[in-house]
């Protein structure tokens, strides 16, 4: 009961390197940080690569985490606490906004979708839990990045994904310290041309972001008028500030 395979525990290592950081790693900074023989490395890699749970970049050659290994993580958002003590209330916000509900938290620089309720109509749509958003571009990401203590925006250059989004760190800043102000964030087409989102801060009992709720649909339907209507702000603020008061009482 007492033994370990060593290339197990070899593979593991690769992976909780490759995990601790958002950049890619080559075969030689892989060795060096493990004490590995660069043979040996090949040969792990070679199959952590063919059943998915690293990847490796084309062009650089070097290795990141596989998108295998989300999958696999999806057990783990079953039972994260946040997701949780939020399923109702994003289940509710659905309801009662007549749009999907999302939830994210921060995760290595982007926002992890870890809980999706379908809008409640008869549209064909796609669940996305374990999905990544980008922070600057999205509702949920500008929550998160205003009411983080311990991170900062994301380093320019600012990828646009439409001619909305907030590409000039200067206005990114401008717009968290009016998140902050108001306690939302709100994006207007500028992670997806003709959809609206607003979200609100989930607080645990220290008074610290630990994740965000929010709703996302058509801006004929958020906007109509070209500017977000406030019951939907409410919708959402309401429902962040009911999951922060369940997290107070475990």
């Amino acid at each position: 009961m007492g033994e370990t395979i060593q290339s197990v525990e070899r593979a593991a290592a690769i992976l909780r390197l490759l995990a601790s950081g958002p950049r890619h790693l080559g075969v030689a900074e892989l060795a060096r940080a493990l004490g590995l023989p660069k043979g040996t490395l090949h040969g792990i890699l070679r199959t952590l690569v063919h059943v998915g749970f690293v990847e490796q970049d084309p062009v650089s050659g070097k290795y990141r985490l596989g998108a295998t290994l989300l999958h696999l993580g999806s057990s783990y958002l079953d039972v994260n606490e946040l997701r949780t003590r939020a399923i109702n209330w994003a289940d509710a916000l659905a309801g009662r906004s007549r749009e999907s509900a999302w939830i994210g938290t921060l995760h290595e620089g982007h926002v992890l979708v870890i809980h999706h309720v379908f809008r409640p109509d008869d549209s064909l749509q796609t669940l996305q839990v374990g999905t990544y958003l980008p922070t600057h571009a999205s509702a949920l990401g500008k929550v998160l990045l205003a009411h983080d203590p311990y991170g900062e925006p994301p380093a320019p250059p600012l990828q646009p994904y439409t001619k909305n989004t907030i590409v000039d760190p200067a206005a990114l800043e401008k717009e968290l310290d009016l998140v902050r102000t108001r306690g939302w964030a709100a994006e207007t087409e500028e992670l997806t041309e003709g959809e609206v989102a607003v979200a609100a801060p989930i607080k645990d009992p220290r008074g610290l972001a630990v994740g965000a709720i929010g709703i996302r649909g058509a801006v004929e339907r958020l906007a109509p008028d070209g500017a977000l209507h406030m019951e939907f702000v409410s919708y959402v603020r309401d429902a962040a500030r009911a999951i922060t008061r369940s997290l107070e009482h475990p």
